[in-house]
C-alpha cells in the first residue's frame, strides 16, 4: 500500500505502477462530463489544476444546520465520458491524476504517458464509505452546472484507489481484456 499525501508532486506520480493500492491525503476537485466539455470548450477552469488530481465524481452534497456543506455519498462515476477530452485536460492544465470507474481509452492513456499522470479506480458503488473519507469541502465552483456537475473541492484523508494506468504507458484494463480475448479463443 502507497501514500500520495498534497501537495502532489510529479516524482511521485512517475513512481506509481499498475496495479498499486494507493492512500490519498489533501485535495481533490471533482469533475464531471459538464466540467470537461465547458473547459474543452475553451473556458479556464476557476481553479489551478496543475499538480492536481480530478475525481470524475457528483458527490451527493447537503448543507448541515451550521450551514456547512456536508458530503453523503461520494461515488465514482463512469470515466469513459472523459474520454475525448481528458488527455486535453491533463496537457494544457498539468493535473497529475484523474480518479473514476470503469477505466478509459487510448487517448488518455497515450495522455497519461505524455504528461506524467495516473489513472486510478475508486470503489463503485461504494458512495457512502468513500465519503467518509471526504474531511470536509473547501469550496464549490461553477455550480450553475447544478449540484453533481460542479467542481467541488475537497479536503480527503487515505482515499482509496487502484492504479489501473499509469505514466509510463501502462493499462490494466488493456491487459484485462487482452487476457479475457485469449481466455475467449481458447474456448471456442
Amino acid at each position: 500500500m502507497k501514500h500520495l499525501n498534497y501537495p502532489f508532486k510529479k516524482e511521485d506520480i512517475l513512481d506509481l505502477k499498475v496495479g498499486e493500492m494507493v492512500l490519498i491525503s489533501g485535495k481533490l476537485f471533482t469533475g464531471r462530463d459538464a466540467v470537461h466539455h465547458r473547459i474543452h470548450q475553451g473556458t479556464k477552469p476557476p481553479v489551478d489544476l496543475k499538480n492536481q488530481i480530478i475525481y470524475h465524481c457528483g458527490p451527493v452534497v447537503l448543507k448541515n444546520k451550521k450551514g456547512q456543506y456536508e458530503v453523503k455519498a461520494a461515488g465514482p462515476t463512469t470515466s469513459i465520458r472523459e474520454e475525448p477530452y481528458q488527455w486535453e485536460v491533463m496537457r494544457d492544465y498539468g493535473i497529475v491524476g484523474v480518479i473514476g470507474k470503469g477505466g478509459m481509452g487510448p487517448k488518455t492513456l497515450k495522455g497519461c504517458k505524455d504528461y506524467g499522470c495516473v489513472y486510478m479506480h475508486a470503489i463503485g458503488g461504494a458512495a457512502q464509505v468513500l465519503a467518509e473519507k471526504i474531511q470536509s469541502v473547501d469550496n464549490v465552483y461553477w455550480e450553475d452546472l447544478g449540484s453533481p456537475e460542479a467542481i467541488w473541492e475537497l479536503t480527503v484523508k487515505e482515499f482509496p484507489v487502484v492504479i489501473t494506468m499509469d505514466a509510463h504507458g501502462n493499462s490494466l484494463h488493456e491487459k484485462v481484456s487482452h487476457d479475457s480475448e485469449e481466455t475467449l479463443k481458447g474456448l471456442l
